[in-house]
């Protein structure tokens, strides 16, 4: 388990990777590079007989740099962090929030792996990752990611994120996001999975401080009747539907709470409370009539109380 425990004492889930697993993978990786080097080679000698000495040096540094830099930056990005190596040892690259790596990720993990790895015969980065109390190396720290097991124990539904109520959902589209931290965003999310686990009184307490820290960062407070939990679950679900939106085009709409058009949270327009059970109707009441008694005239309420004593006649 990672040693990373935010303010609210929410330990984050990521399991980081030891230095043997992470070698392990790396060797992995650069044999299979090196393979497709000397084949491609191979097949450049033959083509390139033809050419000068100062154009096949050219064209093999090129090769070197398309094949050993460009090809782990291509395959990170396609498989969102999970090369030859790693997935044959259970690991992969995630960002520090643990949400999948892009192209910018790979492109710095791969360039400065050029120099902690190729160059220095990975002294550099063992280095680094003995030193970290994560096991990341330069490329780690400066792209901002962490490579992570995957393999890890099923611990039941402990990482299953509760999604809001519907009545929530849509409701926070118009929140700045920007300045609220990765780290917290992975302290609302590991509260979120591990709320069931909680003792009641200490899991709300942790939800309001959660709540808080968020509210605190968007600018608009939590709407009035909505419970924490509900809060930040909400709010979570918004940003990853804009990381979504934002990886595959940004084509989907957001869910809407209702038919009717609701204001956005942030935007000066009122926040509906949650929506409550309607008040049964309640009939005024009537004091119950005694019926007339055969020895009163119609249509004369009857003024004596029933007690069952008939009076000498």
């Amino acid at each position: 388990m990672s040693e990373l425990v935010t303010g609210e004492a929410v330990a984050l889930e990521l399991r980081p990777a030891k230095l043997p697993s992470r070698g392990l993978a790396v060797l992995l990786d650069l044999a299979a590079a090196v393979t497709v080097y000397v084949l491609v080679t191979l097949g450049l000698v033959a083509a390139t007989a033809s050419l000068d000495e100062a154009a096949r040096t050219a064209v093999s540094i090129a090769t070197f740099v398309l094949v050993l830099v460009g090809g782990p930056i291509l395959v990170e990005t396609l498989t969102h962090g999970r090369s030859l190596g790693k997935l044959a040892c259970g690991l992969r690259v995630v960002r520090d929030d643990g949400g999948p790596i892009r192209f910018r990720h790979a492109l710095v993990r791969g360039l400065l792996g050029v120099i902690e790895i190729l160059m220095t015969f990975g002294v550099v980065a063992c280095v680094a990752s003995l030193v970290s109390a994560r096991g990341r190396r330069l490329g780690d720290v400066f792209a901002g990611t962490l490579v992570v097991r995957e393999r890890v124990p099923a611990a039941g539904q402990g990482g299953f994120v509760p999604p809001p109520p519907p009545w929530l959902a849509g409701r926070f589209s118009g929140l700045d996001l920007s300045a609220v931290p990765d780290g917290l965003w992975l302290a609302v999310r590991q509260y979120l999975t591990r709320m069931r686990q909680l003792d009641p009184q200490v899991g709300w307490s942790m939800a309001e401080r959660l709540a808080a820290d968020v509210a605190g960062r968007t600018g608009a407070p939590v709407p009035p009747g909505v419970p924490a939990a509900m809060y930040l679950a909400a709010v979570l679900q918004e940003r990853q539907t804009r990381e979504a939106q934002r990886t595959f085009g940004g084509g989907g709409a957001a869910p809407a709470a209702s038919a009717s058009p609701v204001p956005a949270v942030g935007q000066g327009g009122p926040v509906l409370p949650p929506p409550a059970v309607p008040p049964t109707p309640v009939s005024p009441a009537v004091p119950p009539v005694a019926p007339p008694s055969s020895s009163e005239a119609p249509g004369v309420p009857a003024e004596r109380p029933a007690t069952g004593f008939v009076p000498p006649a």
